[in-house]
């Protein structure tokens, strides 16, 4: 056989494998997918119940193995239609969504959206998502360090509501505005009759920064005792170079004093991550955070000084597969006021190691 026709014949081969290869992958917009981490958390506080400081959600049962977060996802989209839908379970759902009524606690994610425009791409989306707050999430293998941070742990993880965003063509600007039943609920408090609303701004000049702000405005409390809440996130991520990355981040919020008040409680926290990428699957990654909370409107201590803690963590991480890595840290808390336990004893200190293993399929 001429080996031009050969040739000719053997691209025509490829090209229709290719084409219906395509045509499976359009005939499918649905795609499934699952996440399962455990671990084991030794705080050496010793806690009675086995539970960790109140104000931890994720990795907080003491001295034994578990499941902090495992759940299964449903993902659509096709043309201008998009649906999410993710069932989980796991000791951090117990704790994180403790406030919310029977199988709402086992909802992660549950959306369907719509694509307005057909030349730009702006979307309006409701139902439940992740917070629109944060670099970090319930998802250990998506955050640098194992053990979520105390401005993390203690703003918004999840909400529920309606969005509207807009992605730039060149993919550098984000943008949403949203209109939401609270901070962090599905469902409002009984009495609660004030939506919530928020915003964010993400800026990505190239692949190694990314910029975000991000808000939020409104009440959590029944209509009868109202106080506004006013908060606001700001991090920027910065991979340095091929090795060396850096996140820093601060929170800050106000409430008001009482209802109908023009004086308001101030709460916040800096944050300051690295990370360095010792080998191809090793990596370690460092955090220092402080967290001011003197007039106790988001962590109660019944202390003189509230809550006014720093924080230190040390992690190694050891990445098996792309989609499986095991990890440990060290963290120790340090609070101004007596406000943990060791071995039943008041303690302004506390100490823990974790590990965990997180696979993503």
């Amino acid at each position: 056989m001429n080996s031009n026709i050969a040739s000719l014949l053997a691209a025509l081969s490829s090209f229709g494998l290719q084409a219906q290869t395509d045509t499976v992958k359009k005939a499918n917009p649905l795609k499934i997918s699952g996440y399962i981490e455990t671990y084991y958390a030794y705080d050496f506080g010793q806690p009675e119940n086995n539970t960790r400081p109140a104000f931890l959600y994720s990795y907080n049962r003491h001295n034994e193995v578990n499941l902090n977060l495992g759940f299964i996802k449903a993902a659509y989209e096709k043309d201008n239609v998009r649906a999410n839908l993710a069932l989980m379970t796991g000791t951090y759902s117990n704790a994180n969504l403790a406030a919310e009524e029977g199988v709402l606690k086992n909802i992660y994610e549950a959306n369907a959206g719509v694509k307005l425009s057909n030349t730009q791409n702006l979307w309006v989306d409701a139902g439940i998502f992740s917070s629109h707050i944060g670099f970090e999430s319930a998802i250990g293998k998506d955050c640098w360090n194992l053990t979520r941070s105390i401005p993390a742990e203690n703003s918004p993880y999840y909400e529920s509501g309606v969005k509207i965003s807009y992605t730039s063509n060149n993919g550098k600007w984000f943008l949403s505005g949203l209109v939401l039943n609270g901070w962090q609920r599905i469902q409002r408090v009984d009495g609660n009759k004030t939506l919530a609303f928020g915003h964010q701004l993400t800026y990505k000049p190239n692949t190694k920064i990314t910029l975000n702000s991000s808000s939020f405005i409104g009440n959590d409390k029944p209509d009868d005792s109202k106080q506004m809440r006013y908060f606001h996130n700001l991090y920027g991520q910065f991979q340095l170079n091929e090795k060396w990355g850096v996140t820093t981040g601060f929170d800050i919020g106000v409430e008001q004093k009482g209802t109908g008040s023009e004086s308001y409680n101030c709460w916040y926290s800096p944050i300051l991550v690295a990370k360095y990428k010792v080998t191809d699957k090793i990596d370690i990654a460092a955090r220092g955070e402080y967290y001011s909370d003197k007039n106790q409107v988001i962590i109660a201590t019944g202390t003189p000084n509230g809550f006014q803690t720093y924080g230190y963590s040390v992690n190694l991480d050891y990445n098996f597969y792309d989609n499986v890595v095991w990890r440990i840290e060290a963290r120790n808390l340090s609070s101004k006021d007596e406000i943990f336990t060791d071995d039943n004893e008041l303690s302004r200190q506390n100490f823990a190691m974790v590990t965990a293993l997180a696979i993503s399929f």
